[in-house]
């Protein structure tokens, strides 16, 4: 018998067979892998539809749903700091988080800073107060180092000191929030004036000892004396210290006139939060606590208490009188640029009170200058540190000049 099993024709058509069968697998295969392609197609189609449907939700409504967000206050609060995997939630900051309050000399910033001292560690805010008093003016390096300096103190801050308004924007730095308080511009003279010669009721030998450079001849200058005869304390450029805190750093703001008045007036609607004016502080505080609640919640009451006074009661200008009238005028007259300013900012602080409907608890003053005679009368005397005499600095090239004229 013959064994057909073997045979070549036979072998053959069993491989045409399972060769056929193995293309028709691959065939249902395909069709079944195009066929799952299609539907993940359509699963994603409608999963993007329904995101974009949801984020216009999540936009229409203001933010996600209130769960979502507590779900999350839950998890950043049992999340440890220690963990492995760092908590990807951050602290909510106030706004705003930066905060710098270039004081100017002689304009209650004693006052301020103690009550600052207070409220940092009551509100928990970084305050960073500097011990520079006479270096207000800054070459553009000193500029950069200080503004980055500044950028790095832990949000929220609040940073103080005797300098010039400084532009952060110019160096692409993120500007923080200017506040300030300014004086009758007299009356911060006067101030001045007799504090640098006899100090303050903590003792008139004990200011004798710091201040051993200056002569008797000088420290005994009749102010009538000083004005009538145009000595350089009582004279331009000298008079002219208000409006350079917020001019800025640019060498004309250092000119009496227009020009830096003008300017001045800009910076503070496009970078100050609030300028207030010391003759009505308590108002001033008032408004900050409005606008800066994280920082000066409750000042007011603090600045009333019996115990904050305790701290600066020894603190008053000794020996500080008023000029004759003639002399009064003609201090006046020099400081006409700075009146320009200083009444600029007390309409906008009025203007400012009136918008927030803050009631006044204290007396508006006219612009005419027949009140001079009444300036001691108006402005309690602050508690104030000693201003330091400004060492004079090299003139600022040409070339530097020109850059702050192509961007001001």
């Amino acid at each position: 018998m013959k064994n057909y099993s073997s045979s070549p024709r036979l072998n053959n058509h069993s491989a045409s067979h399972s060769t056929d069968r193995n293309s028709r697998k691959r065939f249902w295969l395909s069709a079944l892998g195009l066929r799952f392609s299609l539907r993940d197609y359509g699963f994603c189609m409608a999963t993007l539809l329904l995101f974009c449907l949801g984020s216009l939700f999540y936009q229409l409504n203001g933010g996600p749903p209130k769960v979502l967000l507590e779900i999350r206050q839950y998890l950043g609060k049992i999340r440890s700091p220690s963990s492995r995997f760092p908590s990807v939630w951050r602290p909510e900051l106030p706004f705003p988080s930066q905060v710098i309050y270039n004081r100017v000399g002689k304009c209650g910033s004693r006052t301020v800073v103690l009550l600052l001292r207070i409220l940092a560690d009551k509100h928990q805010f970084n305050l960073v107060s500097s011990d520079i008093h006479n270096k207000t003016r800054l070459t553009k390096h000193e500029q950069v180092d200080l503004m980055k300096n500044i950028s790095t103190i832990p949000q929220p801050f609040l940073y103080t000191r005797h300098v010039h308004f400084l532009n952060f924007t110019r160096f692409r730095i993120e500007q923080p929030v200017y506040i300030n308080i300014i004086r009758d511009p007299i009356n911060r003279f006067l101030s001045n004036y007799f504090f640098r010669r006899f100090g303050d009721w903590r003792g008139e030998q004990n200011h004798l000892i710091r201040t051993p450079q200056m002569k008797d001849d000088e420290r005994y200058l009749d102010i009538n004396v000083c004005i009538m005869e145009n000595y350089p304390e009582c004279s331009n450029p000298r008079l002219f210290y208000i409006v350079p805190y917020f001019c800025g750093q640019h060498p004309q703001c250092r000119e009496p006139g227009v020009w830096a008045v003008e300017r001045a007036k800009q910076n503070v609607i496009d970078n100050f939060l609030l300028v207030g004016i010391l003759e009505e502080l308590e108002d001033v505080l008032l408004l900050l606590e409005r606008l800066l609640p994280h920082y000066f919640s409750d000042v007011l009451t603090i600045y009333k208490s019996p115990e904050f006074w305790k701290m600066g009661n020894l603190t008053g200008t000794v020996k500080k009188h008023m000029p004759t009238l003639e002399a009064l005028q003609v201090l006046y007259q020099r400081m006409k640029y700075e009146y320009d300013f200083y009444n600029f900012i007390r309409d906008q602080f009025h203007l400012t009170k009136k918008k927030i409907g803050l009631k006044s608890t204290s007396q508006n003053s006219a612009h005419e200058p027949e009140f001079l005679r009444e300036l001691a009368l108006r402005t309690h005397e602050p508690f104030e540190e000693e201003e330091e005499e400004e060492e004079e600095e090299e003139d600022v090239g040409q070339e530097d000049a020109n850059i702050w004229l192509v961007q001001p």
